[in-house]
């Protein structure tokens, strides 16, 4: 078994809020983050697979199919978009780093799969400090 990342790059706005709240609790559990007039992040994500080498090529998958799978899935979706209100696979999630890097992993399952590959991580970087690492369920 070998494990083959490829990074990427988005940028992003969203807001950190729960409706039921007011807007003083919202400032109390998430800060800034929940800033009406919301606020962006510079995101950095790593999407591991992991397989076997295959014996024809010396690939596990092609980097540059990876890739374009990513952008077409990913990236084109969320570079300069608004979490809360522009990504459809977003819809009814709460946009914190988490939430985020689930719904990747949902949206990146399956085209991996049929890529020949199998997803092993998503690893979502909101901040020079912040990030999430997700395995699947």
């Amino acid at each position: 078994m070998i494990y083959i990342t490829r990074k990427e790059h988005f940028n992003a706005a969203h807001k950190l809020a729960n409706p039921a709240w007011t807007d003083e609790q919202n400032l109390e559990v998430f800060g800034k983050c929940s800033n009406p007039n919301w606020h962006g992040h510079n995101y950095y994500l790593y999407v591991t697979v992991k397989g076997e080498i295959k014996p024809d090529t010396g690939y596990t998958v092609n980097l540059k199919d990876l890739s374009v799978l990513i952008r077409t899935h990913i990236t084109d979706k969320l570079d300069h978009k608004n979490l809360n209100l522009d990504v459809d696979f977003m819809k009814g999630i709460m946009p914190s780093t988490e939430g985020l890097a689930i719904a990747i992993w949902k949206q990146l399952e399956k085209p991996v799969r049929e890529l020949g590959g199998a997803l092993h991580c998503i690893k979502l970087c909101e901040t020079e400090n912040n990030y999430v690492e997700y395995f699947g369920s």
